[in-house]
């Protein structure tokens, strides 16, 4: 199944984290656990003034939106690899160590997690773009994202492992996957913010957001 009404624990290490870990009132939104198919968990939009964050499940339809404090993204036991021998690869560990990645081209067993603008058009931004921000990452290891050149090389666009903040400049109508690259099994918690200039000069920014990983 693509989508679970209750947390599914990673490991029996994490599986308290996972219990607690959205503790609401009865009256809340269950939580969700995307596990396989499309997904957008970085989605800017841009609605009454303000930028806004969302985790956008394509791997439905039709879609849904959800704010990302319902949503716990899991990496299953099948993303499981070794770092490659390339030396671009050593911001996730020393060659042939282990590490969870959800790749940028997609496979059906896994989670196909992305980047999104899709919704924001033209005209509206300063230079047609958005800054995205990896601001705090919380978890057992470190989390990556970067993408894969068609030699085989490693672009390393967010990398927790040398220090955040980190930001991407995205333009207007994006749609873009990449790796997400998680150093050790367990709970990672991923805190984004979008900001941008209009075209009027003013600044606006969304909430922080906190992407929920759970790696096995």
């Amino acid at each position: 199944m693509r989508r679970r009404p209750a947390l599914l624990a990673c490991s029996a290490a994490t599986a308290a984290l996972l219990a607690g870990l959205f503790a609401a009132p009865a009256h809340a939104a269950p939580a969700v656990v995307l596990d396989h198919g499309h997904v957008d968990a970085v989605d800017v939009e841009y609605e009454d003034g303000a930028l806004e964050l969302h985790v956008h499940d394509e791997s439905v339809e039709p879609s849904v939106e959800y704010d990302p404090a319902q949503v716990v993204l899991k990496a299953l036991p099948g993303a499981r690899t070794t770092v490659p021998a390339d030396a671009s690869y050593r911001f996730l560990g020393p060659a042939g160590a282990p590490v969870s990645i959800l790749p940028e081209t997609q496979n059906p067993d896994l989670l196909w997690p992305g980047f999104s603008t899709e919704e924001l058009t033209t005209g509206v931004f300063a230079g047609d773009s958005v800054k995205v921000t990896l601001k705090s990452v919380r978890g057992p290891g470190a989390a990556s994202v970067f993408t894969t050149d068609p030699f085989g090389a490693a672009n390393v666009l967010l990398d927790s492992g040398d220090g955040l903040p980190d930001a991407l400049t995205l333009p207007a109508g994006l749609h873009e996957h990449v790796n997400w690259g998680f150093t050790q099994p367990g709970v990672y918690k991923l805190t984004f913010q979008a900001t941008a200039t209009l075209t009027t000069g003013a600044k606006v920014s969304s909430a922080p957001a906190v992407l929920t990983f759970c790696v096995d």
